[in-house]
């Protein structure tokens, strides 16, 4: 069942969505070289607290904190720890999510930590970033759930790799409906599979996270031995980028 929202839900999700705006912000200024993932953690903490918002990360499914840091080789569901200390160089995914009245905000960007970042790590970024605002573009009325998978596709297939060869759509995740919980049905695959058929129409009050995932490497991904954290099984790094 795809949940419909009505302008006034729609309303008060954008207000969870602010507050999740502010987290992106608060973490993109504190993740330096130095700073570990846990210090992120906090700082997310803190602008929850400001805001009077819940966090929809922490406890979900047992996830033992607020926002996911997902550093390098690390896909998604990374869990902020004091044993990863941030370097210059590295590249990291923040996700994170809050709740304001029931409702629920989620999204993620990927940060560059400090500076001499290889071309192909900026590109990489770049590309992941720009196919969810492609898939975004494709989100309106008349168009189908699939009609999002192929803009996505679409865009990072026609991207030239620096280097050669073709990135990696991760294959085992994608987005997702949102609304009264964090999760919903649809599930939006990054790519089409035509097994999956066309999928709902899109009809006004649906409303999806788009949250593409691609490395430089392999669409194929492990879960490490704490049953979160996701990795490329070939090693490459990663970006996210995710809006509701």
């Amino acid at each position: 069942m795809v949940q419909i929202k009505s302008p006034e839900q729609i309303a008060k999700m954008r207000e969870a969505g602010l507050v999740v705006a502010a987290i992106h912000a608060a973490t993109r200024e504190a993740a330096v070289p130095g700073a570990t993932t846990k210090d992120l953690d906090q700082v997310a903490r803190k602008v929850l607290a400001e805001h009077n918002a819940k966090p929809n990360f922490l406890g979900y499914g047992g996830f033992p904190a607020t926002i996911c840091t997902s550093v390098n080789e690390v896909v998604v569901h990374g869990i902020p720890s004091d044993d990863v200390v941030l370097k210059d160089g590295d590249v990291i995914s923040i996700d994170c999510g809050a709740i304001i009245d029931g409702w629920h905000g989620d999204a993620a960007y990927t940060a560059f930590v400090g500076s001499g970042h290889a071309p192909e790590l900026v590109e990489l970024s770049r590309v992941t970033e720009e196919s969810m605002w492609a898939g975004i573009a494709a989100m309106k009325q008349g168009n189908r759930l699939v009609d999002i998978s192929r803009a996505i596709e679409t865009y990072i297939r026609r991207q030239p790799k620096p280097g050669g060869g073709r990135y990696g759509i991760i294959e085992d995740y994608g987005g997702h409906g949102i609304g009264t919980e964090m999760h919903m049905d649809p599930h939006l695959l990054n790519y089409v599979d035509r097994r999956r058929g066309k999928g709902p129409k899109l009809v006004p009050g649906f409303c999806l996270a788009i949250e593409p995932m691609v490395s430089l490497g392999t669409p194929r991904t492990a879960v490490l031995e704490d049953d979160w954290t996701v990795v490329t099984t070939d090693g490459t790094w990663s970006s996210h980028w995710e809006h509701s």
